[in-house]
């Protein structure tokens, strides 16, 4: 039985430059989500070898370690520190490792969320990296374009990058979801859960289905990863 999907709808965007990536090494897994900055080929093709770099650097030394080694390395890209900054790609991640017999550890920068989904609830393990959550946490109403302004990226050059890590219990299933998916289902007042019946597969269809039904006519790129965890 298949215990891990992702799926993606484009929305109304130009390109998907959302990505995933699995990476499994002596029974440790890691699942790892993009979202991509811009909409063009570069950031797409960027953004696809980065999840692949992300899941397998964290599958080997752990969650937090592995993202923290991929942000270093965007951020040591040629021209970061130029004018030709604001060209290069860059992306906000997500990053989950399951290994035997240990918690699930979960890191992440920006506003790519992960949930567990559990018989006693949806539980959300992420805190965002963006200017709404900087508003909130200051005690101030934040705009309705703050959530956009993300404040942690893979590609940033910031001294003290803001990485986050979290461990969570190993059992439920996990949930990886760009703000596309996400914020179209909050916004309109809906449940996350509602859409996580059946297999995992069935579940990121469902998902991200939502997101785009629900979205305005600018709808975002949509992705979800669905696992089962043991």
């Amino acid at each position: 039985m298949r215990t891990h999907a992702s799926a993606q709808l484009i929305g109304g965007r130009s390109h998907q430059c959302d990505a995933t990536a699995t990476f499994t090494v002596a029974g440790t897994r890691a699942y790892a989500l993009l979202d991509g900055i811009g909409s063009n080929d570069a950031v797409r093709d960027w953004t696809r070898t980065y999840a692949r770099r992300l899941a397998r650097a964290a599958a080997l030394t752990g969650a937090e370690a592995g993202l923290r080694s991929v942000h270093a390395a965007a951020a040591a890209e040629p021209g970061r520190d130029t004018w030709e900054a604001e060209f290069i790609p860059a992306a906000v991640a997500v990053v989950a490792v399951a290994a035997p017999g240990k918690p699930l550890e979960i890191a992440w920068c920006g506003d790519s969320r992960a949930y567990i989904d559990t018989p006693d609830g949806l539980h959300r393990y992420t805190k965002d990296h963006n200017m709404r959550q900087v508003l909130l946490d200051m005690g101030h109403e934040p705009g309705p374009y703050s959530r956009n302004r993300v404040t942690s990226y893979l590609g940033d050059r910031t001294a003290d990058p803001a990485i986050g890590s979290v461990t969570a219990p190993q059992r439920g299933r996990l949930l990886l979801l760009s703000d596309g998916a996400y914020e179209p289902i909050e916004d309109a007042g809906l449940d996350v859960a509602k859409y996580l019946t059946g297999g995992p597969q069935r579940a990121a269809r469902s998902l991200t289905a939502a997101a785009i039904e629900h979205a305005s006519s600018r709808a975002d790129n949509a992705t979800a990863l669905v696992a089962d965890l043991g």
